[in-house]
């Protein structure tokens, strides 16, 4: 598909406009920090979409100051006593040294990291994202038989990444999707979301009018998943769906 892209400013806001064939206009505002997105027609002027800008401004504003007074999180530096989540829970990390290879071990308040004593940091999160893959790779399975079911769409493929812009993909001719790691640490229900809206892009390829209703169709409360995924704290990463 063709798209077009560039950058117009509207009230000392920066807006990206995305020109693709599609049939309605689509404004959106994401996190972290309240980038304002427009995807429009290919036939829709600047100008037009300038209009569409100016007349949403109030709820612009709500959501940008709403992204800014979210807490964030600093680069982990896997060190005793951090917070880390696992879907959607607060853990404290308590690191513990052993003569063996690096393991994770989930307790009531903690997250417990075996290490050698001398593994760096990277090497202590490679550990830490080695066992939320494990965990993903065992929620994942019984979602995707449930709602392949549901929505009448058989996927050829599927697998874990971890992705800087988005929280899922679909690729339709494979008809493959793709789940962010990142999904580890939220809510299960925000990880549902996600393959649900992807497996409907086997449905309809675009954000468009007829996807939204199949999602309040199928999901109703899709929104408020939504919602989920970017509250709470946002990591050091800028991550956007």
């Amino acid at each position: 598909m063709n798209t077009e892209k560039h950058q117009i400013t509207v009230n000392n806001i920066t807006v990206e406009v995305v020109r693709k064939a599609i049939k309605n206009l689509h404004l959106g505002v994401y996190p972290p920090h309240g980038r304002v997105r427009v995807a429009a027609p290919l036939a829709v002027s600047d100008d037009a979409v300038r209009l569409a800008v100016i007349g949403k401004l109030a709820w612009i504003k709500r959501q940008q100051a709403k992204f800014e007074a979210q807490p964030r999180q600093s680069r982990r530096e896997m060190v005793r006593g951090e917070s880390h989540y696992f879907l959607g829970q607060r853990y404290r990390l308590r690191v513990i040294e052993h003569h063996a290879a690096g393991k994770v071990v989930l307790r009531n308040a903690s997250i417990d990291l075996y290490v050698r004593q001398e593994t760096s940091a990277d090497q202590r999160e490679q550990v830490l994202y080695r066992w939320y893959r494990k965990q993903l790779k065992a929620l994942v399975p019984p979602l995707l038989e449930k709602w392949q079911l549901v929505l009448g769409v058989d996927v050829a493929d599927w697998g874990i990444k971890k992705m800087k812009t988005k929280w899922g993909a679909c690729t339709i001719g494979a008809r493959r999707i793709w789940i962010n790691l990142e999904l580890a640490k939220k809510p299960v229900q925000c990880l549902e979301y996600i393959i649900v809206h992807e497996l409907l892009h086997l449905l309809e390829r675009h954000h468009n009018d007829r996807f939204q209703k199949l999602m309040d169709q199928f999901m109703s409360q899709w929104r408020l998943h939504r919602e989920e995924l970017n509250r709470g704290p946002l990591g050091y990463e800028d991550w956007d769906y």
